[in-house]
C-alpha cells in the first residue's frame, strides 16, 4: 500500500462589512497562496474578488501569490480602501471641539 502523500490544513478567508467567509482546505505541501484561493472555490462565490486589484495576505501580514503555505496559514483576501486613511483622520480632526481628545486617550490634565 503506497503512503499517502500529507496535506497541509488551511483556511482562505473573505470578508465583507455584512459577513465573513472562512474556507477550510487540505492541500499539497508547496501549494502556493494563489492555489489555494483558487482551489477553495472562493473566486466564483464572491465574483467582486479581482486578484489584481485585492491584497492578499497570511494572518493580515500582506503577501505575493506565489508564497508557498505552511500547515495552519489563513490566506486572508483584502478588500480595497474606500478612504484614504490620512484623508480620514484630517476630516475627524478638524471636526473636534477644541481641547477635546481622541477616544481612548487619557488627558493630561
Amino acid at each position: 500500500m503506497a503512503e499517502q502523500e500529507r496535506k497541509l490544513p488551511v483556511e482562505v478567508a473573505y470578508a465583507r462589512p455584512d459577513m465573513q467567509e472562512i474556507i477550510p482546505l487540505d492541500v499539497a505541501p508547496g501549494t502556493t497562496v494563489q492555489q489555494a484561493i483558487e482551489l477553495s472555490g472562493i473566486l466564483e462565490q464572491f465574483p467582486e474578488i479581482d486578484l489584481a486589484q485585492n491584497k492578499v495576505g497570511i494572518f493580515g501580514k500582506i503577501t505575493r501569490g506565489d508564497t508557498e503555505l505552511r500547515e495552519r496559514d489563513r490566506v486572508e483576501i483584502y478588500r480595497p480602501l474606500i478612504a484614504d486613511p490620512k484623508e480620514s483622520r484630517r476630516r475627524r480632526a478638524a471636526k473636534k471641539e477644541p481641547g477635546e481628545t481622541d477616544p481612548g486617550q487619557e488627558s493630561t490634565d
